[in-house]
């Protein structure tokens, strides 16, 4: 299952980020990135740093375990479980996909202070204001349980930490500060990752 792991790690970072980022820029003129934000030592930039680890870390989890570096957890390594996370990996880059989508002209990878996109509300962020991340979490999840060894734990605590600090310290007073009530009013009635948990 390791092997799989590497396929879809692979097939989400060509379509979550590859594929994304490159028709985003032929409509926009933009790719979409905007790096790591904050200064050298802020909670910001160890935010985007935290990202970038439990990326490579999530890479390189499957990468060791195929060539006999890491072994499987023992409880973990089960073929039911691993079949429960190729189901979860291939759901999380269909809904990766699906959710960059609705985010139209609006999706970006961190945040620049400078610039202002429309605040959107309507498909799945109706439903979760954060449905990229959310979708990013469960193929996470998955890729872990395909390959379940210490690191893969380590890169999916890693992503959830980093997602939390981004969201909370980084995008969410970024978005108060550039669309006020309106986005105060969204964050009291939809979920922050998960419908109805994390309202304001």
């Amino acid at each position: 299952m390791a092997l799989s792991a590497l396929v879809l790690y692979l097939v989400f970072g060509l379509l979550g980020f590859g594929w994304r980022s490159w028709t985003h820029h032929r409509r926009t003129g933009s790719t979409g990135f905007h790096g790591i934000s904050g200064r050298p030592g802020s909670v910001e930039w160890y935010a985007g740093i935290a990202f970038v680890i439990a990326v490579l870390a999530g890479i390189a989890a499957p990468a060791l375990q195929l060539a006999g570096v890491l072994m499987p957890l023992h409880p973990l390594d089960t073929p039911w479980i691993a079949a429960a996370g190729t189901v979860l990996a291939i759901t999380g880059i269909a809904a990766t996909i699906y959710a960059q989508y609705d985010m139209g002209e609006s999706w970006r990878i961190g945040v620049d202070p400078g610039e202002t996109t429309t605040l959107v509300r309507d498909g799945v962020f109706a439903i979760v204001r954060n449905p990229i991340f959310t979708a990013m979490g469960v193929f996470a999840t998955g890729i872990t349980l395909m390959a379940p060894n210490p690191l893969a734990l380590i890169a999916l605590s890693t992503y959830i930490l980093a997602i939390e600090l981004q969201v909370r310290v980084v995008e969410e007073p970024h978005l108060i500060r550039t669309h006020g009530d309106s986005y105060t009013n969204y964050t009291s009635t939809v979920g922050r990752f998960i419908p109805f948990v994390g309202r304001s």
